[in-house]
């Protein structure tokens, strides 16, 4: 039996059925990150799971108990907020041991949980300041420690990252994931940034206008995309997904009896940038992002009207200039296959 498990969840706004029979399983230290567009439901669904929102169809039980009904202080989870949500008159310490002084836990053990948690988050020295004395990233670590404090057997993050610049959202990441192998916590943490989502996970929940698209571990939804959306919602920059009409060229590449009356998808780090007449395909770059360790080559290749853009993903630098010509080709076996309604095409069936 599962740890967590939805089962056929909905949630309607009136006539908007905004969760569609959401079913789902989640195993005991496992972390699960929801991730999708905005308006896909995910903080919605992390909202019902946390007993701020009603579950207005279906069951959600945890630990082998039916816990649907009970209000969210009954449910033993605890749920980190986007903003923080500090009380801003209290210090850390009395921050993150408000909810063991309301349940009256004694001081000693509040004491010692709070003391140990800090421990764990680099906080000790800024337990007796204000939240208005700290910075963004310890904000949210407090935020943090007021959750781990009560044990709970569940965490739940609502974009806890969002209000961080970039340089503290990639430090509080690696933080979090520390904490999660540290913890050994249940936690479901919901994202709309990708990189979060492949870099935290065991397992990772695309969602899609109320509904699961896809689950699975990162690297398997990255190889093994069960649509076209989760294919380019996955990945950074994103997966090229070309008409066949619009690039004819790029059937022959693929081979004309295996390219569907569909998309060619590829990914950016296998189209391999050649010099000018040579590779399979003639284009001319658009653009050249130059990133350090990695270079991203835009490239127009001929086809109908204005033609189609491949990117390019290299390790290697480069002295190409927007306007140069170059020939491109795409890594044998690398194509990913999709019919006109974005279901991917099966390799048996599309590949030969």
């Amino acid at each position: 039996m599962a740890f967590l498990e939805l089962k056929n969840v909905e949630k309607f706004f009136g006539d908007l059925r905004a969760i569609k029979g959401v079913n789902l399983q989640i195993e005991r230290g496992e972390f699960v990150v929801f991730v999708g567009p905005s308006g896909c439901g995910k903080s919605t669904l992390l909202r019902m799971i946390a007993g701020l929102a009603e579950i207005d169809g279906g069951s959600l039980h945890l630990d082998g108990r039916d816990i649907t009904k009970l209000p969210s202080s009954k449910r033993d989870l605890a749920m980190v907020f986007q903003s923080y949500a500090l009380y801003p008159h209290m210090s850390v310490f009395d921050n993150m041991s408000f909810a063991l002084r309301l349940a009256n836990v004694d001081k000693a053990v509040i004491k010692e949980k709070v003391g140990r948690t800090a421990e764990i988050l680099n906080l000790t020295q800024y337990l007796h300041r204000t939240p208005k004395e700290l910075s963004g990233g310890q904000r949210q670590r407090v935020a943090i420690g007021r959750a781990i404090v009560r044990a709970p057997k569940v965490f739940l993050f609502d974009e806890p990252l969002s209000n961080l610049d970039a340089a503290l959202r990639g430090q509080t990441r690696v933080e979090i994931a520390k904490l999660h192998r540290d913890l050994g916590a249940t936690t479901i943490y919901v994202t709309h940034d990708q990189v979060e989502a492949m870099t935290l996970a065991d397992r990772v929940v695309v969602l899609r206008d109320g509904a699961i698209e896809q689950a699975g571990s990162p690297l398997a939804l990255y190889d093994k995309p069960a649509n076209q959306f989760v294919a380019q919602f996955i990945g950074t920059p994103q997966m090229n997904v070309i008409d066949t009409t619009a690039l004819p060229a790029l059937r022959d590449v693929v081979g004309a009896g295996n390219a569907p009356d569909g998309f060619i998808g590829v990914r950016p780090e296998n189209v391999m940038v050649r010099p000018a007449g040579s590779g399979r395909l003639a284009g001319q770059v658009e653009l050249v992002e130059s990133l350090g360790a990695d270079t991203l080559i835009y490239a127009q290749v001929g086809g109908t009207g204005k033609g189609v853009q491949l990117v390019a993903r290299q390790s290697e630098r480069t002295s190409l200039r927007p306007g140069d010509a170059v020939g491109l080709d795409i890594a044998p076996s690398s194509f990913h296959l999709f019919d006109r309604q974005g279901h991917t095409v099966p390799a048996q069936a599309g590949r030969g």
